[in-house]
């Protein structure tokens, strides 16, 4: 599949991100934080359960792709924090923001992968799986260390994550080989069917347009870790260890996507920088527009 054809695949996406930017104004900012919510309480984890519990996942899957993730995510992190010496001085500022090296934006995931025949919703949502739990660990710790939050209030802000509990509990089902019943699974269906179009309308709508003209050294640095270094990493080490085409796309896709478009949210709920870490949200989107592609095309044409 050529560049072209796959930024057309992704156009209708980026299309519902410039209408939030449109919409912005019509909802009150209460409105907009009232969708946040909805996506990560309700709407993200339907369709991370979806896609996850509707195809049979083999163990062995599992303990193939949990190491490689967990050590992409530790790539970002490592890489991300070599930019500390250019960022903010306080250290919670720094953890809000450091940590848009190594997350991700789960909504793009499954709409990015559509535009190969080469990937998997199945397998995306195993890797989305594994990679949430240790994605929240790590920042949840950085920003635990810069804030006054205990040891215990950082393991309940971990293992009560909606996308935890909903990527595992999915994972659960797709390996017990368990068939949800047709009632049961349908209105699940509708609330996944929702949570990508309000996702990306929302994040039109709180982006911060003019991001990219701020971008200094610091957020050069931590763009690069995210857009470039974590999928550049990916494609080696899928090379290096000979996996299958179909789990390759996947982790190139994975590993290239934007950082996740609530990071400022936890930020925010530490009392870190929202600004500097939603700047990031915004520039790494933005930029992510013009380099997903690029991974996309890279990965199929070398798996």
């Amino acid at each position: 599949m050529t560049f072209l054809a796959i930024l057309i695949g992704l156009l209708p996406s980026f299309l519902l991100v410039a209408l939030g930017g449109l919409l912005r104004n019509r909802l009150s900012v209460n409105a907009w934080q009232g969708l946040d919510k909805l996506n990560f309480e309700i709407l993200f984890p339907a369709l991370l359960f979806v896609a996850a519990s509707q195809r049979k996942i083999e163990v062995n899957a599992i303990a193939t792709i949990a190491p490689i993730v967990w050590g992409l995510l530790a790539v970002g992190l490592a890489v991300g924090y070599l930019a500390r010496k250019n960022g903010p001085e306080r250290f919670l500022d720094f953890a809000g923001a450091w940590q848009t090296a190594w997350r991700f934006n789960t909504a793009l995931a499954f709409i990015a992968i559509a535009t190969t025949d080469k990937a998997d919703a199945g397998v995306m949502a195993v890797c989305i799986g594994m990679a949430v739990p240790m994605a929240n660990v790590f920042a949840v710790a950085g920003l635990s260390r810069g804030g006054s939050l205990g040891l215990w209030g950082t393991f309940k802000k971990i293992a009560l994550n909606p996308f935890l509990l909903a990527s595992l509990g999915g994972v659960v089902v797709g390996v017990s080989g368990l068939t949800i019943p047709a009632p049961v699974l349908a209105p699940l269906e509708m609330l996944a069917a929702a949570a990508i179009p309000i996702a990306l309308i929302s994040v039109g709508a709180t982006m911060n347009w003019g991001a990219l003209a701020r971008l200094d050294r610091f957020s050069a640095h931590i763009c690069a870790t995210k857009l470039v270094v974590m999928p550049a990493t990916a494609l080696g080490v899928s090379l290096a260890l000979g996996v299958g085409p179909a789990l390759a796309v996947v982790l190139v896709i994975w590993a290239a996507l934007p950082t996740a478009s609530a990071a400022h949210v936890l930020a925010t709920g530490f009392g870190a920088d929202r600004e500097l870490s939603a700047t990031l949200v915004a520039q790494t989107t933005l930029l992510g527009a013009v380099t997903l592609p690029v991974w996309i095309t890279v990965a199929t044409l070398v798996f």
